[in-house]
């Protein structure tokens, strides 16, 4: 069991406007906040509290989810300004002590969250991500990873024009607290923001192992209107599927 950190202080400014009156965290998928559907992964995987990197309107998360999900305890920490998902990270710091999981609060999930899980408590990682592949003229959207023929992560490049591969990051991460230091070392990027992707690129610097764990399932960054209707209609998929005895997901 590990705790997992989960970074939800976006405005959602390419949502609008459906983040016009919410933060980014509560705009409703299927029927239930973005937010609600990590959570549940989440309580899926064992996780044993999740510490919540609020933001913006923090205040209606903090009201919506209170001091508990479904039986595991919530703390909330604050970001005061959006500065990158390093420095989001870095507000955590203080309540994580062990290993954890992180977990980008925009996403949907259904896949082998769980194999990333696994991986981390193999004693020759010291992190794992789970990536996907995606066609090359979106990699762009993404942090892009580049491995080698064991399948260690050997670069992270954040968002590049050129990208260097078409796997990318897709917000579902175990580290160690050695990323904490690695996030305070970062510097600011030509986009302004403290890069998670950097802090990454220090800690393969300092000789730390990262495994690349390809997705099995499928996800959806909700990053526009459009990706929400995507993320409904594959959540439909699921349903009918489901209701015509197809067998089940993989989660």
């Amino acid at each position: 069991m590990m705790k997992a950190v989960v970074l939800a202080a976006g405005k959602g400014t390419r949502l609008q406007p459906l983040t016009d009156d919410l933060p980014k965290a509560l705009v409703e998928v299927d029927g239930k906040p973005l937010l609600t559907h990590c959570l549940d992964e989440l309580v899926s995987l064992d996780a044993d509290e999740f510490v919540i990197v609020v933001g913006y309107r923090q205040q209606q998360i903090i009201d919506y989810y209170g001091s508990s999900y479904d039986g595991v305890p919530v703390t909330y920490v604050h970001q005061e300004e959006p500065a990158g998902l390093a420095h989001a990270l870095l507000q955590a710091e203080p309540k994580i002590e062990d290993d954890f999981i992180l977990m980008l609060g925009d996403n949907v999930f259904r896949g082998n969250l769980d194999t990333v899980v696994q991986r981390q408590q193999e004693q020759r990682v010291d992190c794992a991500f789970l990536v996907e592949e995606v066609p090359k003229n979106e990699a762009s959207r993404y942090g892009v990873c580049v491995t080698n023929k064991y399948g260690e992560i050997t670069d992270v490049v954040e968002k590049p024009d050129d990208p260097p591969s078409n796997l990318v990051m897709t917000g579902f991460y175990t580290f160690s607290p050695a990323i904490f230091k690695a996030c305070s070392l970062v510097q600011p990027s030509d986009r302004g923001e403290y890069e998670l992707s950097d802090a990454i690129d220090l800690l393969m610097d300092s000789g730390r192992t990262i495994d690349a764990v390809r997705l099995n399932g499928w996800r959806v960054d909700v990053g526009y209107p459009e990706d929400r209707d995507a993320a409904e209609q594959r959540l439909a998929e699921e349903t009918a599927t489901l209701a015509s005895g197809g067998g089940n997901i993989s989660r």
